[in-house]
Order: C-alpha cells, then structure tokens, then sequence
C-alpha cells in the first residue's frame, strides 16, 4: 500500500473516537469495543490511515480482509489479528456478526501491563503480523479473556485499569505461545526494517539505563545514528518513511511517555523526574513537559494519582 496524501493519521485513540463519531470526553490509552456497535452496517471499507497506537481484534464470528503496507490478509471466524504503531493500514469488513477490538497505546502497555514489554513480548514490534485463524476450542480460551476484560472496563473501580492490565498480560502470553513463541524481530524484514527495529531496541534499552541512573544524557539523532554507523540523515529518512514519524518525534514521544509513567507510578518529585530523564535543568523539563501535554508535571500529577 503506497502512502499518498489521502491518509488519515490518527495520532491518538480520541482521534479514532472522533474519525468513528464516538464520543469521547478525555484523552484515553485503552478502549475495548464490540465491532457491530461501531460498524453497524456492512459491507464498509476504510480509508487508508496511520494510527500510533496498538489495536487487537478477535473475530468469533465474521469476515474481511485487513490490509497493511502492501500485504492483504483474510479474515474468517476465529480469526486474531493485531497491529502496531506506524503502519499504514486498512480493512474492509464483509460480514460482521461478533468480533471485539482492542485499543490501546504503548503508556498503557507499560505502566499497566509489563515494564519491559517489547523484552517480554517482543512480537509486539513485528513488522508484518499475519492473523492466526483458531479452531474454536482453542479461541474460546481468547473469548473468555476478552470479554471479562470488556466487562472489567464497563466498570468504574479504582483498581479497574491494574486488573485490565493483568488480565491483558495472560492475553499476550497466549498470543505469544500460539504464534510467536520463537520470534526473534532482528531475523525479520528488509534493511530499513532491521534499522527501524533496531532503532526501537535501542530506545527500550536507553530509558531503561535512564531509569536505572546509569544513563544521565538524552539520546538524540546522532546517538542513535551512531549506534548503527549511519548517518543521522539516512537514519532519519528510513524511520520517517517506515513508521510515518520522525526520530524526533520517537523521542518526543517517548521521553513524554516516561515522564508520565514516573509522575503516575513513582514518589519522585518532578525536579527528580526531569533529571533522570537527562533534562540538566528542572524549568526546561517543566516547559517540555508542558508544551507537549498541556500540563505543568505537577498538575499532570495531581489529575492521575
């Protein structure tokens, strides 16, 4: 599937919501829907679009095709599927009788499933996920997984996102020992994508240093370029074309994702936070942090906790 001006980019679940006429009242990391509510007639074809986000899908009982960067795959009961930030994209549903889906963003996959997600499931940044059809002894075990995390998240419970995560944790454990027991995503794809790969093992393996305190400076371009011997340039041109996003943006993103995580999940103030994440002073990280989430690293902590 060739990019064209045509794409919709969804940079967050709301912009799905919105693209869908969902209504939504905050921003959120995870959502689970029955697809009949969203797409209640069918045929419907998408529009080709981007989305920075993960999404699952489990087909009990339906049909279709999903399409992503080129390659088309089918769809049919029993059907598990999912995709991951970057990829351009699209599905045509023919049938629709009961399938649910997933979403969520890479915050909530760490902060509420697994801090070492991508070492732990390191599927989860394949570059070309094909779908797994299951007979239906072997999908009823996903059913009964999924629908008690839809039921957990029609709840209002102050413990309702930690029990999601943990039951999201046994989803992917399953996932991971259906089809991806032995993936090893540095044995997948062309050049730009052992690039692209390496790029995100790369950025896994530095914030995690930064958390630990062994790393006190924040990679930029030339770092990571240096990691791989390229040129920043050529580092940059094969990320911004594979993923859609920039090596800037990658971190961008990324140090926000952090920060949010040790605000929400830590007792450190936001001076503590801002240096462990390399910023030398705390004004620059408190007008970072501000500029990119519309909070002060305070405010941000007094809304999530």
């Amino acid at each position: 599937m060739k990019e064209t001006r045509d794409i919709i980019v969804h940079h967050s679940i709301s912009d799905l919501y919105k693209a869908l006429n969902l209504p939504i009242e905050q921003e959120t990391d995870f959502t689970i829907h029955f697809l009949p509510d969203i797409h209640p007639t069918v045929p419907f074809t998408s529009p080709v679009f981007r989305a920075n986000y993960y999404s699952f899908v489990f087909v009990k009982d339906g049909r279709g095709t999903y399409t992503t960067d080129e390659q088309v795959f089918a769809t049919a009961p029993g059907t598990i599927y999912f995709t991951n930030p970057g990829h351009i994209k699209a599905f045509e549903l023919k049938e629709l009788n009961d399938a649910y889906i997933i979403t969520l963003t890479e915050a909530f996959l760490k902060e509420q499933v697994h801090p070492a997600i991508f070492e732990e499931f390191p599927f989860l940044l394949a570059e070309t996920v094909p779908p797994s059809t299951l007979p239906p002894g072997e999908f009823v075990e996903f059913e009964k997984l999924y629908l008690q995390i839809f039921e957990e998240f029609k709840k209002e419970s102050p413990s309702k996102y930690k029990i999601i995560g943990n039951l999201f944790v046994v989803l992917l454990l399953k996932i991971k020992d259906r089809s991806w027991k032995n993936y090893d995503p540095l044995e997948e794809g062309d050049r730009s994508s052992q690039i692209v790969k390496a790029f995100k093992r790369s950025m896994e393996k530095h914030y995690r240093a930064l958390n630990e305190g062994v790393e006190k400076y924040l990679f930029q371009v030339q770092d990571y370029a240096r990691e791989q011997n390229l040129h920043p340039s050529y580092l940059s041109n094969v990320i911004k074309s594979k993923t859609g996003r920039s090596v800037n943006q990658w971190i961008r993103e990324k140090t926000i994702a952090e920060a949010q995580a040790l605000l929400k999940n830590s007792s450190l103030t936001a001076k503590e936070v801002g240096y462990k994440l390399g910023f030398s002073e705390p004004t620059h990280f408190s007008s970072y942090f501000k500029k990119h989430t519309g909070f002060t690293p305070n405010s941000y902590r007094k809304q999530v906790t």
